[in-house]
């Protein structure tokens, strides 16, 4: 019977994972099962590899060893290996990740379907798991790309282009072999060795196909890791670049023509790859930097194609200063994560851009000098939302720690001198780029953010992340958004991953949250399920605090505060009311207070709320910085899908939802659960409902019941104590 599957081995320097490996693979069938072969390589493994691969080979003839004399690295081995193989498909596998249970039979058994095809696949391309340090897991990122695609009964790249957002690795691809031969493309040396083989084979195949099953167990966070190791050997990847589009000018090359999109998707992926691993702290060695942003523009020289359009947005703005070679502009648009004023009014604006990328690029050697000092075990960093002030979770946190920790010092950051001036008497603070700004974020052990730092401040070993979040979700977040581009407006979810990746803690609010946040940023913290620190607040309230805050909006005794706080809806841009305040307000009548609430996103007001003689008073409270006491003062919440409702209903007031648009916020946006079977108390959707359900005082008491059984059970005021006694050293 001849061969049907050949299974490649590289090994170099992975004793601790081999064995595991090995009995992965031949454990899998019995021994005299003889489909398959493993081809391993040991690649002058300077530990004791060559003797398991030995001790292996001589109990199981499947497998057959090639002791290399000199070191040639991933793809040499693999290059190795290949006039060795007998299998009519090829399969490359690392040897310090395994397979999964009952892999190598289930995946011979679809080669063998394979070969009785009209046309077999040229590759088979299989599902995939992610294994953490820890022992955690995660499924394929990628799968919602492939599954339900064409790519499940087969088809060609041009089909389904999609494919070209996966991950590129050969690992979770089989690979038929006269075709791999066929194709006159060999492994690269040095890092990214792979790309320069799965490109081609990709592009030109007459037919791929997904398999929907898990066949491999990848390991995440491994030592010597290229994806978080620091080496020159990243511009390695700028030959296999030139591999690949020497590949398409081929005149000879097999295969159907590759259409103009095709290759400009291929142009794409490169760049940004390049990009990634220039922007990624700690990759590419500082004195390297500047050589390597010329290659990615040389890149663009030799290879953008004919009529290239540049994407839109950030990242277009990004290739463009790339293909430039304005690495000074292009470090200050880093640095920042947003648009540049001047580069918004065209390329003839970049000067004052670059200028002020010079102070970037000091900025970013001072910070790397800064980190060369040790860590101040006793120094917490806080911030929260994009820098504006002293907020939300991370505020309840620090004063917190400041009580049960005081050892450790809590220094906030803010935006500028102006935010600087609302910070709370005595709480510490650096503005964003200054000295004291890159001391304190290269020195400090904790990080404490309702959002993410700027990936530039690298996490260094040793310092634990505390990501908060600012909201019990009802719209999709995260990795979630990867099938609603509309939704996702641009993110760039491989960023999202590498932001994760730094947290070591995700505060979650209720089991709703625990549930969705799992899934929706996938990694290796620690999920403390303790309830928001910023509704500890709200849980300990007193009468007299309330009678304060009424005191402070000018509230008149007896009479009825309503909060309007209609949240975010990216597609619409500032602030679009749903309702007519002024109408609104002059049907409640004198007895009401309209507090209008702009989400924070937007710039400027509501606009003129001057209201008519009679109607209820409207108070714009946009600017105020803390919404904790707009929630004291409020008697009642009216929202759409903010998650203000899950906050307001601590306080176990009524919360009225109006929301003419949910059909269609809800196919946009996507949500967890329907909020109109399950809300928090009335449901509106139109302005004269509204003013019903405001005028019945507290009309579905029972529906607010229900909603805070589900959603308020661990906001009992202990939230902030929970995490501060998990996450700092709290004195006994």
């Amino acid at each position: 019977m001849s061969l049907l599957l050949s299974i490649v081995l590289p090994v170099h320097g992975v004793e601790r994972f081999l064995p595991h490996c090995l009995d992965s693979i031949l454990g899998d069938t019995p021994a005299a099962e003889s489909r398959f072969e493993v081809i391993a390589v040991d690649d002058r493994s300077p530990d004791g590899c060559g003797a398991i691969l030995d001790e292996y080979a001589a109990r199981d003839p499947r497998l057959r060893v090639l002791h290399l004399t000199e070191n040639q690295g991933l793809g040499g081995a693999r290059t190795a290996a290949l006039p060795h193989v007998r299998g009519e498909y090829v399969w490359f596998v690392d040897s310090d990740d395994r397979l999964p249970e009952r892999t190598v039979s289930v995946v011979l058994d679809e080669l063998r379907q394979e070969q009785r095809r009209e046309t077999p696949a040229d590759v088979l391309i299989t599902d995939f798991t992610h294994v953490y340090p820890d022992g955690g897991t995660e499924p394929n990122p990628w799968r919602h790309v492939l599954l339900g695609s064409p790519l499940v009964d087969g088809c060609t790249l041009a089909e389904h282009p999609a494919l070209f957002n996966t991950v590129m690795s050969v690992w979770n691809k089989v690979f038929r072999r006269a075709y791999l031969e066929g194709l006159g493309v060999s492994f690269g040396r040095g890092y990214y060795e792979d790309i320069s083989v799965t490109y081609p084979a990709l592009l030109a195949a007459g037919r791929l196909r997904y398999l929907d099953r898990p066949c491999y167990v990848y390991r995440r966070g491994r030592e010597g890791a290229i994806t978080a190791t620091a080496s020159p050997r990243h511009a390695d990847v700028f030959a296999q670049y030139e591999a690949i589009f020497a590949f398409l000018d081929r005149p000879d090359r097999p295969g159907e023509p590759v259409p103009a999109s095709l290759r400009t998707l291929v142009f794409d992926r490169t760049v940004r790859q390049a990009l990634n691993v220039y922007d990624s702290p700690g990759l590419v060695p500082v004195d390297r930097r500047k050589e390597f942003f010329r290659r990615i523009t040389q890149h663009f020289a030799r290879h953008r194609p004919d009529g290239y359009q540049f994407p839109g947005g950030v990242r277009g703005v990004q290739y463009r200063l790339a293909a430039r070679g304005a690495r000074i502009a292009y470090a200050e648009l880093r640095r920042t994560g947003r648009l540049p004023r001047e580069l918004k009014r065209g390329a003839r604006a970049v000067a004052p851009a670059v200028k002020k990328g010079v102070r970037s690029s000091a900025r970013f050697t001072a910070y790397n000098a800064f980190r060369q000092l040790p860590l101040d075990e006793n120094l917490a960093v806080y911030a929260a939302y994009w820098h504006r002030g002293y907020a939300c979770s991370p505020a309840a946190i620090y004063e917190k720690a400041r009580e049960l920790a005081p050892q450790v010092r809590g220094v906030w950051v803010v935006e500028n001198r102006k935010q600087a001036a609302t910070m709370p008497p005595g709480v510490p603070y650096v503005i964003v780029n200054t000295p004291a700004y890159l001391k304190v974020m290269a020195t400090a052990k904790y990080f404490v953010n309702n959002v993410n730092f700027p990936r530039t401040m690298a996490k260094r070993p040793g310092t634990v992340h505390v990501q908060t979040q600012h909201g019990t979700p009802l719209k999709a977040m995260g990795m979630d958004l990867r099938d609603r581009p509309e939704a996702a407006g641009g993110m760039d979810f491989d960023r999202l991953r590498e932001a994760i990746d730094r947290w070591d803690f995700l505060v979650s609010s209720n089991p709703h949250t625990s549930e969705h946040f799992a899934r929706a940023f996938p990694g290796r913290y620690e999920m403390l399920d303790t309830g928001y620190p910023r509704n500890d607040r709200l849980a300990n309230a007193t009468r007299d605090e309330v009678r304060a805050m009424r005191e402070r909006f000018g509230l008149r005794p007896g009479g009825t505060a309503v909060l309007y706080a209609p949240t975010h809806r990216g597609d619409q841009g500032g602030y679009v009311p749903l309702v007519d305040v002024r109408e609104l307000a002059r049907r409640l009548g004198p007895h009401y207070t309209l507090l209008v609430r702009t989400h924070y996103f937007h710039t400027g007001g509501p606009g003129d709320l001057a209201a008519d003689e009679g109607s209820a008073e409207i108070v714009d409270v946009s600017a105020h910085p803390t919404v904790e006491d707009l929630y004291l003062a409020a008697d009642v919440l009216v929202t759409d899908y903010s998650s203000m409702m899950f906050d307001y209903a601590v306080l176990d007031r009524p919360v009225v939802v109006f929301a003419p648009d949910w059909e269609e916020y809800q196919r946009v946006r996507g949500v967890y659960f329907d909020l109109f079977a399950e809300p928090p108390g009335a449901v509106t959707v139109d302005p004269e409902g509204l003013v019903k359900a405001l005028l019945a005082g507290d009309p579905e008491p029972a529906a607010r019941a229900r909603f805070r059984a589900r959603f308020c059970p661990w906001d009992d005021g202990g939230a902030s104590e929970r995490v501060v006694r998990r996450v700092f050293p709290v004195p006994s």
